[in-house]
């Protein structure tokens, strides 16, 4: 019976736009920060591109939490939408939480397996950019949406394997002859791994929706 009242009753649709303008600011920081790891005299450009879109990101996010408080119905359950935005908000925390680190060792230069972890962070916002529009139409576009979930879980597997083999390539050049980059080293290659973690959690959050709407 509720459920039919809720489909009858007009709904809160500001919601998408919201969640479609913080998937926007994921998905510049994202490339952003693969800009960062590609070294260069712009380095401090994109950091603090990074550092700006994160603040809109926390914004965007006040302003969803304050509009599931204000509306009468929403789109999907109130804990989702407040799960779905902060694990949204998350991702974005985790790549500025990189840039400071960058920032505080002064790195300039990146291994190659970090610049190749900076690709999986920018697919994985892609994906999840794709994936927030259609839950608009979550029941039309399940099939989808549960691709995309998948997808993003395989991106985070890879991010998965370029971090160990990271860890192993940085104890080879520097595990005994210089332990503070190979410390520096394993903190971003970790940061980074924790990004693409967190669009996991995006994903799931999709998936937990998916699973719940159709």
């Amino acid at each position: 019976m509720l459920s039919l009242f809720r489909k009858l009753m007009p709904r809160e649709d500001r919601f998408f736009d919201y969640f479609e303008q913080h998937s926007r600011t994921v998905v510049g920081a994202a490339e952003a920060l693969r800009s960062v790891l590609a070294g260069g005299p712009d380095l401090e450009k994109h950091c603090d591109r990074i550092v700006e879109l994160e603040n809109q990101a926390d914004d965007i996010t006040r302003e969803v939490l304050l509009a599931v408080r204000r509306s009468f119905i929403t789109p999907f359950d109130r804990g989702d939408i407040k799960d779905l935005i902060q694990s949204m908000d998350d991702a974005i925390d985790m790549m500025h939480k990189t840039v400071k680190t960058i920032r505080l060792y002064e790195q300039t230069q990146f291994e190659p397996g970090m610049q190749e972890m900076g690709e999986t962070v920018v697919k994985a916002a892609h994906l999840i950019a794709e994936a927030i529009p259609l839950l608009d139409k979550v029941g039309v576009h399940a099939t989808r949406l549960s691709a995309i979930a998948e997808e993003v879980t395989r991106v985070e597997g890879r991010s998965d394997e370029l971090h160990d083999q990271g860890l192993k390539n940085l104890f080879k050049q520097y595990g005994k002859t210089d332990p503070m980059a190979y410390i520096i080293g394993s903190e971003i290659y970790g940061e980074l791994e924790k990004v693409v973690d967190r669009f996991e959690d995006v994903a799931n959050e999709i998936s937990g929706i998916v699973i719940e709407n159709v």
